[in-house]
């Protein structure tokens, strides 16, 4: 047993993720801290097939790192000053220009709503698919060189490295390689990249219709007929290993409940879990997420003794307005001090959590849509804020009767009338519906 496992390590290693093995004059890499998961790598592993690999001599001055995070990243660049900037991949990518934040092809919440309107109008299916190892599947386009990881070094090679050619999850351009290598297919077989959303792709060829959105390695189709659905599908499953997760019911943690013409989207179970982590499921709940007390300052009380516990609810609460609009202005308004929490911010959190324990049932209905206008509502005070005096303003997009957009912001500036703060907001809500 000890031999076959052996055998499968060197199997498995010579199949690494598209790498090949080159001869290198580097001493063998120390052993990585991190206790992985050899199954879950194995996996990865065996994701990429041998016409992946290529034997080619390592030239000098390339970049070069040890294997760490998830089944062996690419390490620090060596070379010049360009390799040394980019982190763990080594390419030529310059600070402020096109690196210092994390690309995430991630598609706006609008835009899901306005799709999921559109499919509603249409009687048309909604489907769901996933991309499994979706950042396997990216191309890099720069040299990088990685150890052998840990568990699955060559033993009759133990000091080579792998000459990568295609990317890692945990690369910092893996997101962007794999975002690439999709918009580069699905372009390929006639959809169109939005030019307000590049999340989403339109497939209109005739009377054949179809909505594309990806969100990392989820995807939301919808078509105009069943047949342009499994030619869609069949053509993205024989590019990329796809699972078909059947109609559209849970997306991102939004529970969806479809009827012949109207759809519900709830974050019941997401709900819960934030009165748990917050110790309150014996609350008494509230009938509002606020009260009438005046705005919160950031010198009203002493200071919160677990900030770390505010941030987290906080930052839980802002992904909990996808589908609860009625909570957008009291979660902007406890998110403002996040940085510096105190007493009194800590109530209002607190109150917007016994509000929520009334209503956890509550969510977002989207119907068919007869009248496709656009009508937006937008409102602002006047130096509404303590601390700063500036205003706050809010709004909402509608497409007929379904709600597609809200926000609720503070000013970069003071107003210096409240007429300047209403045009403000004017000017913020006509920048969303263009």
């Amino acid at each position: 047993m000890a031999e076959t496992r052996k055998a499968n390590q060197v199997r498995n290693a010579t199949q690494a993720v598209g790498t090949a093995l080159v001869a290198s004059s580097e001493s063998r890499a120390p052993p990585s801290s991190d206790n992985h998961d050899t199954r879950s790598a194995s996996g990865r592993y065996e994701a990429r097939s041998d016409s992946n690999r290529d034997q080619n001599p390592r030239g000098g001055g390339r970049s070069r790192g040890r294997g760490r995070g998830r089944g062996g990243l690419a390490g620090r660049g060596r070379g010049n000053s360009s390799q040394q900037s980019t982190g763990q991949v080594g390419s030529n990518r310059q600070i402020g220009v096109d690196c210092g934040d994390t690309f995430s092809p991630v598609v706006k919440q609008a835009t899901i709503r306005t799709v999921l309107s559109l499919a509603l109008s249409q009687s048309w299916k909604i489907h769901q698919l996933d991309v499994t190892n979706a950042f396997l599947h990216g191309n890099l386009h720069e040299t990088v060189y990685m150890y052998q990881p840990m568990g699955f070094r060559h033993q009759q090679f133990p000091d080579h490295v792998c000459l990568l050619k295609k990317s890692l999850y945990g690369l910092k351009r893996a997101p962007r390689a794999w975002y690439q290598r999709f918009t580069d297919f699905v372009i390929s077989i006639g959809f169109r990249q939005s030019r307000c959303d590049h999340s989403l792709f339109v497939y209109h060829h005739g009377t054949d219709v179809a909505y594309l959105l990806i969100y990392v390695d989820d995807i939301i189709l919808t078509t105009s007929t069943d047949y342009l659905r499994d030619h869609l599908m069949r053509r993205l499953g024989d590019e990329f290993a796809m699972k078909d997760l059947g109609p559209f019911s849970h997306f991102l943690g939004v529970q969806v409940t479809r009827t012949t013409n109207c759809m519900f989207l709830s974050q019941q179970q997401y709900t819960n879990d934030i009165i748990e982590r917050a110790g309150m499921t014996s609350c008494n709940p509230v009938a509002t997420p606020v009260d009438c007390n005046p705005k919160l300052s950031a010198t009203s009380s002493p200071e919160f003794d677990n900030p770390t516990q505010y941030r987290s609810l906080a930052g839980a609460l802002q992904y909990l307005t996808f589908t609860r609009p009625d909570i957008s202005y009291a979660v902007q308004q406890v998110c403002m001090y996040m940085h510096s929490s105190r007493v009194d911010q800590w109530n209002a959190l607190k109150r917007i959590i016994r509000y929520l324990k009334g209503t956890t049932s509550f969510g977002l209905t989207l119907g068919s849509v007869g009248d496709f206008s656009l009508r937006a509502y937008t409102d602002a005070d006047w130096v509404g804020c303590p601390d700063t005096r500036r205003s706050t303003s809010g709004y909402c997009v509608y497409l007929g009767s379904n709600l597609l957009s809200w926000s609720s912001k503070r000013k970069a500036v003071v107003s210096r009338s409240s007429a300047e703060a209403e045009y403000r907001g004017v000017a913020n809500v006509v920048a969303e519906l263009s």
